[in-house]
């Protein structure tokens, strides 16, 4: 009887404990925006900013970034029939953030009086590369 006790204890105890631990567990998801340039023409094209899930900065930094950049140089590649593009990925864990250095970069190109072309989301969205590669 007294072992039972004890153990309805330790149980009861590790319940407390285990209800006072629980956090909102951070959604994962990252925000991105690409935008994609070269020297040879004035048209620069951009990503609207879109939400990638299950995709989580490591030590700040997001992970196969490049394969991001490479999604978007293929589809300007493909669909727009444009070769000689530099893809630039830009990424924030919040859509504000992001925003903020969307309007910089927009802001830059649009100084240099380059006509800024934007890629519809219903075209091109970007996909989460596979563990395997």
């Amino acid at each position: 009887m007294r072992v039972l006790r004890n153990m309805l204890m330790a149980l009861m105890a590790l319940m407390l404990c285990s209800a006072f631990t629980l956090k909102e567990k951070k959604s994962e998801g990252v925000f991105l925006f690409g935008i994609a340039a070269s020297f040879n023409d004035s048209v620069v094209y951009f990503t609207p900013i879109q939400r990638v899930d299950s995709v989580k900065l490591e030590n700040g930094f997001l992970p196969k970034r490049a394969q991001y950049a490479y999604q978007l140089k293929n589809q300007i590649e493909v669909a727009q029939g444009k070769s000689d593009y530099t893809c630039m990925i830009y990424f924030a864990e919040t859509k504000a953030k992001l925003e903020k250095e969307v309007a910089k970069v927009k802001g830059k190109y649009v100084k240099s009086q380059l006509h800024l072309e934007e890629i519809p989301a219903e075209a091109f969205t970007f996909q989460k590369p596979s563990d395997e590669e």
